[in-house]
């Protein structure tokens, strides 16, 4: 379905833009690719939440999670079937760690921490086919990653008695994990993609 999907969307943009590069073409599949496994995983997952009276929850975690993911980038499976086991893993399991499990402040605080770090250190997290290879964007991105970590860093102890502390807490956790080396080593991907780029259009 994915590939009838992109198949079809690639042939009739290429009927209507004959003049487009080998490169152009290659960047818009990509696009179509995550368009498709990002709106069938929400169908999915949105589904699933409703079936199990979880869905407000379902959606806080999504947002905790995305304000981050947004400028820190990550890591993207390489196959669907991935992709929707990992985000049931961290928006479904995810909504009953955040309601279930008690979590002590001073435990919050050092894994808030250590986000914080991880942002500073490896945020923006890019990919082989979408590397990110304008400096100026890569430091953009790192700045603001880090600042939404101490903005969640300070919510997380004023919300502390209050679930939205947990939620802002497994998303912060789970947008760092997408970002970190050992996810990429993981899966087999390569890190830190720019750097087999050229520089000199930074």
């Amino acid at each position: 379905m994915k590939k009838f999907f992109i198949n079809k969307s690639l042939t009739l943009i290429k009927k209507n833009n004959n003049n487009l590069s080998d490169i152009k073409l290659e960047e818009i599949e990509y696009g179509l690719e995550s368009l498709y496994l990002t709106y069938t995983k929400f169908i999915v997952l949105t589904g699933l939440a409703i079936i199990l009276g979880i869905f407000k929850e379902y959606v806080i975690l999504l947002v905790a999670y995305n304000v981050i993911r947004t400028f820190s980038f990550g890591l993207h499976a390489t196959k669907s079937i991935y992709c929707l086991l990992s985000s049931l893993i961290c928006f479904i399991g995810g909504v009953y760690v955040c309601e279930y499990l008690y979590i002590p402040l001073t435990i919050k605080i050092l894994v808030s921490i250590f986000c914080v770090y991880c942002l500073i250190r490896y945020a923006p997290a890019d990919t082989e086919k979408r590397p990110l290879i304008n400096k100026k964007k890569r430091e953009m991105y790192k700045v603001i990653s880090v600042l939404l970590g101490c903005c969640y860093l300070v919510l997380i102890c004023i919300f502390n008695k209050h679930i939205v502390s947990n939620y802002l807490l497994v998303g912060m956790v789970e947008a760092v994990i997408m970002i970190h080396p050992l996810i990429y080593k993981l899966f087999n991907l390569p890190f830190d993609n720019y750097k087999n780029y050229n520089f000199g259009h930074n």
